[in-house]
């Protein structure tokens, strides 16, 4: 084969779609049984549809738009996001630095004092993620929301990491806005998802179902070894196939260890790089008016889950009628919080902080549960994973393996972002097949 592709998700479905128009038909392998990678969607008896996490389409590229919106027929929800917070019996809207209104006075002065004075303290170095929450918010501020929300987010704490990953993900509001969010409900919108796209049948691994047509698709194709120099793949089904050009999304602490001949400090630096894992817990209740939320932020240090979103605002189909549904992430890692308990032993602790914070009704009748484990959720960006990242992919780059997506470019992509990620890696396999034909 010319390219094999590892992995069907938004990244390896980014490969397949500019190989093939290349009129190349790739061969895409998969340990898993179904399609999709991480943007998978699984159907449950009754008609409950969850997808494998939280996953929206907010891209701004239009091309990508365009392409998405074909491949669902132009059978999409076109939905204007609202998204708040909950800390210690408060519900506020998102993000919380300039919709600080119904909080108590005294934190909120405090937030205000800090943050003015953050802005006019002179510049100081800035070593690690606290540094920067300090210097943009203020202290108070920092240390009630994000810091507290990064850890059980993160797994791990922000003077431990980076913040080369920030982007747009944090908003740095004015003086002006804080102040007008303090007094008011009625703040603009400023969070970078405020409108957002969604299939409206088959969850969210219905934008990608369509690229597997133009590809040589194998489920169940465990990778066990890679070899570069013989350019070689064995699966653990016992297939062994040949290649000209390969490209994966596997995650890269996975991927290494599978590589003929990878150097041990190749391998100490692939197990260096830290990611979370996720137990997603989805429950449905029987009432329609579960929330008005699309997704919610719980800054609570002992509240179970870290972040939930509802799955039935999203698309209606998702669920039967007059039924809603919440969807709960409860993260853990190898690395800094190993996950301790089974995924069914997550249900209880969910539902029953769910029903803490006012979400579910002691008298709420639930009609479905179910939990799972992401292994791989969310890139850690600790201290350690620049050295680690630059070492594993400067020897990737050497034997001419073509990484891609979130888990092999190791950033935090979004979808559409992981879909270009697979495109460029195609285009580089495509260069060297070109080059070889020279």
């Amino acid at each position: 084969m010319s390219v094999a592709i590892l992995g069907t998700g938004m990244a390896g479905c980014g490969a397949i779609h500019r190989l093939a128009g290349e009129g190349l038909e790739p061969v895409v392998f998969d340990k898993a049984a179904y399609f999709g990678g991480h943007t998978a969607s699984f159907a449950h008896e009754g008609g409950y549809v969850f997808d494998e996490g939280g996953h929206v389409s907010f891209t701004k590229n239009e091309r990508l738009k365009e392409l998405f919106a074909r491949n669902l027929g132009g059978e999409f929800e076109t939905v204007h996001a609202y998204i708040n917070n909950y800390w210690r019996g408060h519900w506020i809207k998102h993000p919380p630095q300039c919709n600080l209104h119904g909080l108590p006075a005294e934190l909120v002065a405090r937030i205000i004092g800090d943050f003015v004075e953050a802005q006019h303290a002179p510049p100081s170095e800035i070593r690690n993620y606290r540094d920067w929450l300090f210097s943009t918010y203020g202290r108070t501020f920092a240390e009630t929301f994000p810091i507290v929300y990064g850890q059980r987010y993160h797994t791990t704490t922000a003077a431990n990491m980076t913040t080369d990953w920030l982007g747009p993900r944090m908003y740095r509001p004015s003086l002006h806005e804080v102040l007008m969010g303090a007094l008011s409900v009625e703040t603009p919108d400023v969070h970078y998802v405020t409108e957002f796209r969604y299939p409206s049948h088959g969850g969210f691994v219905s934008y990608i179902r369509p690229f597997a047509k133009d590809a040589d698709v194998r489920l169940e194709h465990q990778l066990v070894r890679l070899d570069p120099r013989e350019r070689r793949l064995t699966f653990g089904n016992g297939a062994v196939v040949s290649y000209e050009q390969v490209v994966s999304s596997i995650p890269l602490p996975a991927l290494v260890p599978l590589i003929q001949g990878a150097p041990a400090d190749v391998c100490a630096a692939a197990q260096r790089l830290a990611c979370t894992t996720c137990v997603i817990v989805n429950v449905a209740v029987a009432r329609p008016d579960l929330s008005d939320a699309h997704i919610t932020y719980f800054y609570d240090e002992d509240m179970f889950f870290t972040r939930v979103n509802f799955p039935h605002l999203l698309s209606p189909h998702n669920v039967p009628p007059g039924v809603s549904a919440v969807q709960a992430e409860c993260y853990y890692s190898k690395k800094y919080r190993p996950l301790d308990r089974t995924p069914e032993d997550c249900i209880a602790p969910v539902v029953a902080d769910l029903r803490r914070c006012g979400l579910l009704r002691e008298d709420d009748q639930i009609v479905f549960t179910n939990a799972h484990v992401n292994d791989y959720a969310n890139i850690i960006f600790d201290q350690e994973y620049p050295a680690a990242l630059a070492t594993v992919h400067g020897y990737l780059d050497d034997v001419g393996i073509l990484y891609c997506g979130r888990y092999g470019d190791w950033r935090h992509l979004w979808t559409d972002e992981a879909f270009e990620s697979g495109e460029r890696a195609a285009e580089r396999a495509l260069d060297r097949l070109g080059s070889a034909v020279r």
